[in-house]
């Protein structure tokens, strides 16, 4: 078999872990296995990185942030060569570029457009642990990008794609994907296994086990993801195009989302055109809108209320400001005290009731709901922030007890 394996930050953060993940490795080259490990930066590498960075220059150009950040990894990857040539085993360590992972050349959020497979075939067939630096790649001026946030575990897919591997496992800090997170939620129950659109919605609602880029090329070539604990020997959840669960399970997952800010757009005219005026200046300031809703404010003007990312809260509030005069609304409102909360699971596509379950038990915790948000498989509610944790350990009780 072919087994890619993808160790994150905290799995590889100090020499012990490294030595303990190089056991895991160790152990699959061990069975036979064909192995490719795709790795990130040790602990806090990236962050202080970033910090180095401002102390030289505080507005530094996104292409050279890309050459320092790389760097990272590709410690990574020779400190995990070495603890494997110590234990007597044929590893090589490679980058990015040596493995021909060729991107588009937006510096900080590269999109992957190829993978070359020559050298890791190459190296394979030579029986070797090919040990690979997540998070980069090169443009076609050979210059070195990173994928943004998430990207190792898009290098591991991409890399399983294109080699056609048998398993792709992504090692983290938890036991698997969770009905909620278990650092918070006590009685959260892993799940043995969970759809790739249960899971895109998941990571893009705030859980944090995988990144949805990762989980949207998984889906487009049908790569099977397990994830699993890179400190305990367990069996985790795999993630896949269609998952089996027990009857009674109409969602999979409860997640919270901090990162979010509520902006309120106060005394719109009641004339056609004026929601698009408003959210194409959202458009043209390339911020993502969320939960969307209009209601009637003083006579002859709506109020109309939308949440974006809690980082693009002041460009978005500044696009509407320069919109103003031409518009003829009375100001903008940002609340960046808010929180989303949302239950997925496609069981609700063939369920009546869920919705008001969800209600009822932030009625039961008396937390009020600010906007509500729906779609097949996920509903999702605003409240206040201080009332986060509260409010998942709520609706997980209602869910599973």
């Amino acid at each position: 078999m072919l087994i890619v394996q993808k160790f994150g930050g905290s799995s590889v953060a100090n020499a012990e872990r490294v030595r303990h993940v190089a056991g895991i490795i160790a152990d699959t080259y061990a069975e036979g296995h064909d192995v490719v490990v795709v790795l990130s930066a040790q602990g806090d590498t990236t962050d202080e990185l970033i910090e180095k960075a401002k102390e030289i220059n505080p507005k530094p150009s996104k292409r050279e942030m890309d050459v320092l950040l790389s760097t990272g990894e590709q410690q990574s990857v020779a400190l995990m060569s070495m603890a494997l040539e110590a234990i007597g085993l044929p590893v090589v360590s490679l980058t990015g570029w040596q493995i021909g992972m060729e991107t588009n050349a937006t510096y900080g959020a590269a999109r992957i457009i190829r993978v070359s497979t020559e050298r890791l075939r190459r190296e394979l067939d030579k029986r070797r642990i090919v040990i690979v630096a997540g998070f980069q790649g090169v443009d076609r001026n050979e210059d070195i990008t990173t994928l943004g946030r998430g990207g190792s575990d898009t290098t591991a897919v991409a890399i399983a794609a294109v080699l056609h591997a048998d398993k792709c496992q992504i090692y983290t800090d938890v036991e698997g994907v969770y009905t909620a997170d278990p650092r918070k939620v006590p009685n959260a129950r892993k799940l043995d296994e969970i759809t790739y659109d249960e899971m895109l919605e998941l990571a893009s609602l705030g859980a944090q086990v995988l990144m949805n880029r990762s989980v949207e090329l998984a889906k487009r070539y049908g790569v099977v993801i397990e994830v699993l604990s890179s400190y305990v020997r367990k069996s985790g959840t795999k993630v896949k195009e269609v998952a089996k669960k027990m009857e009674e399970m109409k969602i999979s997952g409860i997640a919270k989302d901090n990162d979010v800010a509520r902006l309120v757009v106060v005394g719109v005219p009641d004339e056609p055109g004026m929601a698009f005026r408003v959210f194409n200046a959202m458009a043209r300031a390339k911020i993502n809108v969320d939960i969307i809703l209009q209601s009637y404010g003083k006579a002859g003007t709506n109020d109309i209320s939308f949440t974006v990312p809690i980082t693009d809260a002041e460009a978005a509030a500044a696009a509407l400001n320069d919109i103003q005069e031409a518009i003829g609304f009375d100001h903008v409102n940002v609340d960046t005290n808010v929180c989303k909360v949302s239950i997925v699971g496609a069981g609700m596509m063939s369920a009546s009731g869920i919705a008001a379950l969800m209600f009822e038990a932030l009625y039961d915790a008396k937390i009020n709901i600010q906007m509500i948000s729906t779609s097949e498989i996920k509903v999702s509610v605003l409240i206040d922030k201080a009332y986060a944790d509260q409010a998942v350990q709520a609706i997980h009780n209602r869910f599973f007890g």
